[in-house]
C-alpha cells in the first residue's frame, strides 16, 4: 500500500537546480563539525546501537518465556521493546553508514522513508506508553475488573490501534513535507531527515506545513501525554489511600518505571515538534533528536530491568538454564 504513494513522491521530488541539472538527494551533515572524532562516535553509536538490540530483546524473550511474565503490563512491555528496536533502526544504522564513508548523501526518496518511519514509530510510541498508563490504571483503581477489561483480546487491540493509527497521517504528512521545493546547497545539518531541518531547507513559505506539523503533534503527542497525566493522577491519588505503607511501596515502584520513560521522550519530542522550524538552533534540534531517538531507548530498558523485581527474577531464571 505504501509503494504507490512513494513512487509518485519519488517522480515529485525531483527539483531543477539549474537550467539542465535535476536535484535527486540531500547531504546529512551529522557530525561533520567533529571530524577529528568519526571514528570515536562510530564505535560509540555501534555500541549504543547493538546495547539496545541486545537488552530489548532479552525483555522481549523473557516476557514470552516466563510464566509468571504472561500479563497484559508483560505483554505490553515486550511490544514497547520491540518498537524500541524498530525504532532505533531506522536512524542508527544510516548515521552508522554515514560516519563510516564520510559522505552523507541520503536521495530524496531514501529521506522521505527515513522521515516515515522515524515518524510513524515515534507516534506509536506516544501511543504505547498510554496504553500502558491505562494498563496501570486499571490494574490498581479497579483491580476486580482488571481481568476482564484487560483480556487478551483488548490488549491485542489496543497494541494494534497503537501501531496502525499513525500510518496514514504520516504518509500524509511525508508527501507534504517533501512536495515543497527546495533549494540552497540542501546540505542538512542533521544526523536523520527529521522535520524541524526539512522545513529549515525548504523554500517560500511553510506555514501551512508548520501548522499541520503543530496538530500531528498536538494528537500523537500533547493529547497522549495528557491523558497519562490524568491516568497518573489517579493512581496516585488511589495509592495515596491505601494503609498499607508496603502497597503503597509497591504500587509507586511498579509505575515509577513508566513515569521515568514517559518524562525522558515526551520532554524532549515536544519540544522539537512543538516548535519545528523558526527558533531552535541547529545544535539544540540535534541534540534533542539524540534524546529522544537514541539515548532514552538506550536508557530504557536499564530502566525496566533495573526496577523490576520481576524481570530480574525472570532473567536470573534464564541465565540459571542457560547456565546449567
Amino acid at each position: 500500500m505504501l509503494n504507490l504513494p512513494y513512487l509518485q513522491m519519488d517522480r515529485q521530488l525531483r527539483i531543477k537546480k539549474s537550467n539542465s541539472t535535476t536535484l535527486t538527494e540531500f547531504v546529512l551533515l551529522g557530525f561533520s563539525d567533529f571530524p577529528h572524532l568519526q571514528w570515536i562516535l562510530f564505535v560509540v553509536f555501534l555500541f549504543i546501537y547493538f546495547t539496545i538490540l541486545i537488552c530489548n530483546s532479552v525483555i522481549i524473550l523473557v516476557s514470552k518465556t516466563d510464566a509468571a511474565l504472561q500479563t497484559p503490563m508483560y505483554f505490553f512491555l515486550s511490544n514497547f521493546s520491540f518498537l524500541e528496536i524498530c525504532y532505533v533502526t531506522a536512524t542508527i544504522p544510516r548515521m552508522l553508514m554515514d560516519l563510516c564513508t564520510q559522505k552523507g548523501t541520503i536521495s530524496l526518496l531514501a529521506c522521505a522513508t527515513q522521515m516515515f518511519f522515524v515518524l510513524v514509530l515515534g507516534g506509536t510510541e506516544c501511543l504505547l506508553l498510554t496504553v500502558m498508563a491505562y494498563d496501570r490504571y486499571v490494574a490498581i483503581c479497579n483491580p476486580l475488573q482488571y481481568p476482564l477489561l484487560m483480556n487478551h483480546r483488548v490488549c491485542m487491540q489496543l497494541v494494534a490501534a497503537s501501531w496502525i493509527s499513525g500510518v496514514p497521517v504520516e504518509i500524509g504528512q511525508t508527501y507534504q513535507i517533501f512536495s515543497l521545493p527546495f533549494c540552497g546547497s540542501l546540505r542538512i545539518n542533521h544526523f536523520f531527515c527529521d522535520i524541524p531541518p526539512m522545513l529549515k531547507a525548504a523554500c517560500g513559505d511553510t506555514f501551512v506545513n508548520e501548522m499541520a506539523v503543530y496538530m500531528v503533534a498536538v494528537v500523537f503527542v500533547m493529547v497522549p501525554f495528557l491523558l497519562i497525566v490524568v491516568s497518573y493522577g489517579k493512581i496516585i491519588s488511589n495509592v495515596l489511600r491505601l494503609s498499607s505503607a508496603r502497597g503503597r511501596a509497591k504500587a509507586f515502584s511498579t509505575c515509577s518505571s513508566h513515569l521515568i520513560v514517559v518524562v525522558l521522550f515526551y520532554g524532549t519530542a515536544s519540544i522539537t515538534y512543538l516548535q519545528p522550524k523558526p527558533d531552535q538552533s541547529e545544535g539544540m534540534g540535534k541534540l534533542l533528536s539524540l534524546f529522544y531517538t537514541i539515548f532514552t531507548p538506550t536508557f530504557n530498558p536499564i530502566i525496566y530491568t533495573l526496577r523490576n523485581k520481576d524481570i530480574q527474577v525472570a532473567l536470573k531464571k534464564l541465565l540459571n538454564k542457560l547456565l546449567t
